[in-house]
């Protein structure tokens, strides 16, 4: 099983929910989606954006797509950890929840675009 294949299926059902269950997501990460706009958003933000990159990473061949959805994973993760100094949030076990997540994802989907490109390469 490419592992990398995971963490982008991951990635795209993250997004999917926040596609067709807005406020509910936007709850779970202790966010508001009260106005017509947030739920937009939330949409459009959470869902629409991690939905078509993870789904463009499961359909590729591309290490890219795989080093694309291990960035964006890594990204949320740093920005995570950078919060506790900068913004001081109240954490609760999902937080520590999403931030593992995110390590082991972005981990692995890195990992699959650097086993990918050495076999694109004919290096194994």
């Amino acid at each position: 099983m490419n592992l990398g294949r995971v963490s982008s299926a991951a990635l795209m059902l993250s997004g999917i929910a926040g596609v067709l269950t807005p406020t509910s997501v936007a709850s779970a990460l202790d966010l508001t989606a009260e106005s017509p706009r947030g739920v937009a958003e939330t949409r459009a933000g959470l869902g629409g954006t991690y939905a078509a990159l993870g789904g463009w990473a499961l359909v590729s061949r591309d290490p890219a797509a795989q080093m694309a959805v291990g960035v964006t994973w890594l990204g949320a993760a740093g920005v995570r950890l950078a919060t506790l100094v900068v913004d001081r949030p109240r954490t609760d076990v999902a937080f520590w929840g999403y931030l593992a997540a995110e390590i082991g994802f972005g981990v692995t989907a890195l990992a699959a675009a650097a086993s990918g490109a050495r076999h694109q390469l004919g290096t194994h």
